[in-house]
């Protein structure tokens, strides 16, 4: 009788497995250069060039991260990477951070990020000489260090449940820093690429688009 039971039980349990369907939006693997959240195989590849000092990335953020989550890549017809564009000593720190811990962890501590922009932006027109001086003079990790306290990141990752140290380990890595400078120089070259937001749909690059409903529009074109 207990076999039949624990039989039943395990019958049951496999039915439930097999129905069950995967939860892309939890889904992260690293690229060459990046992170893809979602369905590897999904119909549309979609790659998202984006750089934390620049505004309309900020704004693309806000206005397209739910709709690409929710709308494409939980049914797994859409894939979504994200590569760094770097374009200031800034935005390296930022990007380094974001990177900091296993690589599930990375999209949740971009939006962190991108999402308080408009606070921490408010730096680069308070800071006295002598703090920015900071930002560009002297050892790579100590500018780093510094740009990561001036700006509050420090602040917003310890609220992501990291520590000080931890955080300071991925700051001090010149080799990530060599890294995400090389990958945006081969990307630029690769795609010619001049600003951001800037997109690839299945490795097409696309022109003359910049915002969501745009991007919208041909990402639907391809499923």
């Amino acid at each position: 009788m207990r076999s039949l039971v624990r039989a039943l039980l395990l019958g049951v349990a496999a039915a439930f497995s097999i129905g069950a369907a995967p939860n892309w939006n939890t889904t992260v693997a690293l690229t060459n250069g990046g992170h893809l959240l979602g369905n590897p195989d999904a119909k549309v590849k979609l790659v998202a060039f984006v750089s934390y000092t620049c505004p309309h990335c900020a704004h693309f953020q806000q206005e397209a991260d739910g709709a690409i989550r929710l709308g494409y890549v939980q049914q797994g017809k859409v894939s979504y990477e994200i590569r760094h564009f770097i374009r200031d000593p800034v935005d390296l720190t930022a990007a380094m951070l974001t990177n900091c811990g296993a690589p599930a962890r990375f999209f949740q501590n971009h939006a962190a990020i991108m999402l308080s922009q408009d606070k921490w932006a408010r730096v680069f027109s308070s800071a006295s000489k002598t703090q920015s001086g900071r930002w560009y003079n002297g050892e790579q990790a100590a500018r780093r260090r510094a740009i990561a306290s001036d700006f509050g990141f420090y602040a917003i990752m310890e609220g992501r449940g990291y520590r000080r140290t931890d955080l300071d380990r991925c700051l001090n890595d010149n080799a990530m820093a060599a890294r995400m400078a090389e990958t945006t120089r081969a990307d630029a070259e690769k795609y010619g690429l001049t600003g951001t937001p800037s997109f690839l749909l299945n490795g097409a690059f696309l022109l003359a688009t910049s915002d969501w409903s745009s991007l919208r529009l041909q990402i639907d074109a391809r499923l």
